[in-house]
């Protein structure tokens, strides 16, 4: 986006708003369902992105790109729900008299409309590998690998150095094949 269109958005335009969740939607979709693999809470992860956005553009200071920042606050989104899902999941084993099941359907996880039937299953298990990583091995993993972004735009997105994402994506591939075993 142009500086003038970073103004009208500074200054409420409604138009400019409209334009700018047209345009990011579906990164930020993209990039929530990666993360969390269900429809319904990506498109949460992508409400609650747009209602940061525009209540902190005013903050936005252009020391990355409008995009970057867009994404980075869609992935921190979507972490905090793995935490939350962390969480609860952590009460029901501890209270499981006050807290119902609510444990993750792998047969509900959405998958890539790519992926083939046949290898369906196998799909199954890598995410279910993914699903067992800590969130940052688990997000810097999603971009290299499946996003296939480079180490340099991952460093940005995730706010650390491209040795740490090299390492994270390091221990979540050493992690992965221990799991898939």
């Amino acid at each position: 986006m142009m500086d003038r269109e970073i103004r009208d958005l500074i200054s409420g335009d409604e138009l400019a708003f409209r334009a700018l969740v047209k345009e990011y939607q579906g990164r930020v979709f993209h990039h929530a369902m990666q993360i969390l693999r269900n429809r319904e809470e990506a498109e949460d992860v992508c409400q609650e992105t747009f209602i940061q956005v525009y209540e902190s553009i005013k903050s936005f200071k252009g020391q990355s790109s409008l995009s970057t920042w867009i994404i980075r606050i869609a992935i921190n989104k979507a972490l905090e729900k793995l935490r939350k899902e962390k969480r609860r999941a952590q009460l029901r084993e501890l209270l499981p008299w006050w807290m119902p099941n609510e444990s993750k359907s792998y047969e509900s996880t959405e998958l890539h409309p790519d992926i083939q039937l046949e290898n369906k299953e196998k799909a199954l298990s890598l995410y279910r590998a993914i699903d067992r990583l800590n969130p940052n091995q688990r997000v810097a993993f999603t971009l290299i690998k499946l996003d296939e972004m480079s180490y340099a735009e991952a460093s940005e997105l995730m706010n650390l150095s491209i040795k740490a994402i090299e390492s994270l994506v390091s221990r979540a591939k050493e992690n992965i094949k221990k799991e898939l075993k």
